[in-house]
């Protein structure tokens, strides 16, 4: 049964090359790398349909045979035929005719603990953000992180060039739109296309987004989880991420359910939840 405020699709953006790997993983699309038992896409997919998603669409193109191959008759695959001179919002504008009734976007490099998933379909708010929010005794974000400011429990600002004193969390790569915020974005991303910003990151179109309608930011309260780009990161995912993913994913035991969130702006002050980046 589909958890109540679970959006009826999920998008993977999973279209690029993983130069920055270095061969790290061998030729093969980064969605497709191996991870433990499974490939970043297994995992991704797999944690989708735990939690009720079965309508699944991935965009490919690096190697796009091999990542529909992968899917099977799991996920339809759309192509982005120009996945070396655009980036991840062109990728998700191919699948906008996909987006009318809501839908999950995740990156498809990122692998993470299932109850960071769960969390964002369930926290009762249409339109959200999965973000990491910053450890205060660990170094400022760098000028690699998809740096996130929140106020009052939104999105107020999202880009890598966010200077770091003004960034309160990371963006994980995985967010939610309801319906009405759907055809926002739709909207927002068109513009940003036709402008010929086809190079942009997908978070340029969350920016604009929260500049008109609520964004709101869903911490990762802890759970591990990583976004890999070069062969550091690689390492530790296998050696890190993964085995403090299996110690804390019995599915015996219950995680607890996250907070419904008030769709109203919070009038308390904002404090950074822990996160785990």
């Amino acid at each position: 049964m589909r958890a109540k405020g679970l959006a009826p699709r999920a998008i993977i953006l999973a279209a690029g090359s993983g130069r920055r790997l270095h061969g790290a993983g061998g030729d093969c699309p980064k969605c497709l790398l191996r991870v433990g038992s499974a490939t970043l896409l297994h995992r991704q997919l797999a944690a989708l349909r735990a939690s009720g998603i079965a309508d699944i669409t991935v965009v490919a193109g690096y190697q796009e045979s091999r990542v529909a191959e992968a899917c099977g008759t799991t996920a339809r695959v759309i192509e982005n035929a120009r996945y070396a001179e655009t980036n991840s919002l062109f990728s998700l504008w191919l699948a906008r005719d996909l987006l009318a009734g809501g839908f999950l976007v995740l990156n498809g490099d990122v692998l993470f603990h299932p109850q960071l998933l769960r969390d964002l379909v369930c926290s009762g708010v249409e339109d959200a953000l999965l973000v990491a929010f910053r450890d205060p005794v660990l170094e400022p974000f760098g000028v690699e992180e998809m740096k996130v400011q929140v106020r009052g429990g939104r999105v107020a600002d999202i880009a890598k060039t966010l200077p770091a004193e003004r960034a309160d969390g990371e963006n994980v790569g995985i967010a939610k739109f309801g319906p009405a915020g759907a055809r926002q974005l739709v909207a927002e991303m068109d513009a940003i296309v036709s402008r010929g910003g086809v190079r942009e990151w997908a978070p340029r179109a969350f920016q604009a987004f929260a500049r008109v309608r609520p964004l709101h930011a869903i911490g990762t309260r802890g759970f591990p989880w990583i976004e890999i780009d070069f062969p550091e990161d690689y390492a530790r995912a296998s050696q890190e991420v993964l085995p403090s993913i299996e110690a804390t994913c019995d599915p015996a035991a219950a995680a607890p359910a996250v907070p419904t969130l008030a769709p109203e702006p919070m009038e308390a002050e904002w404090r950074p939840q822990p996160g785990h980046v």
